[in-house]
């Protein structure tokens, strides 16, 4: 843990950035098989451009799906429902390039093996409630709470896509106030000043008083504190229209916002046979015991796999220099409490369910949500008396 001056900056996005509407399209196809088919094999990506989408990948399944349907109400959910932001579920062309999974990967993976090779990280720290960094959980809240104003017609000339940014000053190695806040959003031109090239500071303050001021904690703000609303001027052209997406391409957005490694698989569209999201989760409830034990004040879990093979090749537990007993002594706790194998974790975490799209929005840790069961402290008990403290 540093210990001098410094700051820290995380991002998020909404539900209507283009890279998370195809997370969020890739994750309610995998749901839609897990409903019928609790065993359905699935990596399914999605792609987003002007006008179209296109979503891909292998499926092994005995239910149907109607991809193009699904993909269109995730779209309306959203609120890409009217031509002026520039994306229309009702207009868009969908197209279906979906396949069956390798035959060589369902080999190992039938046996109970790892369905991919890898390294998975889990965090856990405890400067928030949550366990989690500040600076992602507050840009979380922020983009939670733009699409909250949004659909209670609150800031009615709010569009879907937008992003955050929290930067934090830390000393002694905790966070001490906010610097900067970062709020872009899309919007229509009902806004824009007379010059047609910025929003108006009647819609700035608006926007920080009813998106930041509500959302971010008062004790870390200060006369000093910097807001940046739409700092480019604006923003009407969001959304696929202005920008490609992909599924997977916000990896630090949907797990620790900088502050802890990331393994580099991504999660949404994977069922949980794929160890790069089932063990992430795992890492992340093995840390969050750790902490919430009160054994380490900061805890990175390592987990790593070979294709084919159930039990990880390695277990890695790093306290920064917290813990309150060998680390040596930390992993082999882990190994007895935690399932590790792809099919305990399935089995322990209950993976099987239909419930990941909403995980593809405002991260998948650090979030009060009864279907995530990997930020449980079930297991901070039994850890802190197996170490006998």
């Amino acid at each position: 843990m540093r210990s001098d001056k410094f700051m820290f900056t995380s991002e998020s996005v909404t539900e209507g950035h283009p890279d998370k509407v195809c997370d969020q399209v890739s994750d309610a196809v995998l749901d839609a098989v897990l409903k019928k088919d609790p065993k359905g094999r699935v990596a399914c990506e999605t792609f987003v451009t002007v006008g179209m989408m296109i979503v891909g990948g292998e499926i092994t399944t005995h239910t149907h799906l109607e991809v193009a349907d699904l993909a269109r109400q995730v779209l309306k959910n959203i609120g890409y429902s009217e031509e002026k932001y520039g994306f229309n579920y009702h207009t868009c062309g969908i197209m279906n390039a979906i396949g069956r999974q390798s035959p060589d990967i369902s080999q190992g993976v039938d046996t109970g093996g790892a369905g991919d090779q890898g390294l998975m990280v889990g965090y856990a720290c405890d400067e928030t409630e949550s366990l989690m960094p500040s600076p992602i959980m507050y840009a979380h809240r922020l983009t939670e709470r733009l699409a909250f104003v949004r659909k209670k017609n609150i800031l009615k000339y709010l569009g879907p896509d937008g992003k955050s940014q929290v930067t934090m000053d830390y000393e002694a190695g905790k966070p001490k106030r906010i610097n900067t806040v970062v709020i872009s959003s899309q919007h229509t031109e009902e806004i824009l000043d007379k010059t047609g090239k910025k929003i108006t500071n009647k819609a700035r303050e608006e926007i920080i008083n009813k998106v930041v001021l509500p959302v971010l904690p008062k004790h870390l703000l200060d006369k000093n504190t910097i807001y940046y609303v739409n700092p480019t001027g604006k923003f009407v052209v969001g959304g696929p229209q202005s920008d490609a997406g992909v599924t997977g391409r916000k990896i630090i957005v949907d797990t620790y916002g900088g502050w802890a490694p990331h393994g580099g698989g991504a999660f949404s569209g994977k069922d949980p046979t794929k160890v790069d999201r089932s063990a992430c989760y795992m890492a992340r409830h093995v840390a969050k015991n750790i902490v919430a034990s009160g054994l380490a004040t900061e805890a990175t879990v390592q987990l790593a796999y070979a294709i084919g093979v159930a039990e990880p090749v390695s277990v890695m537990v790093d306290t920064h220099n917290t813990a309150r007993i060998p680390e040596s002594e930390l992993v082999s706790l882990v190994r007895k409490v935690f399932p590790l194998s792809p099919r305990g974790i399935i089995d322990y975490l209950s993976l099987r369910r239909p419930f990941y799209q909403k995980t593809a929005s405002y991260g998948h840790f650090g979030r009060n949500d009864k279907d995530f069961y990997w930020e449980k402290t079930n297991k901070a008990k039994e850890l802190k008396k197996m170490a006998g403290i």
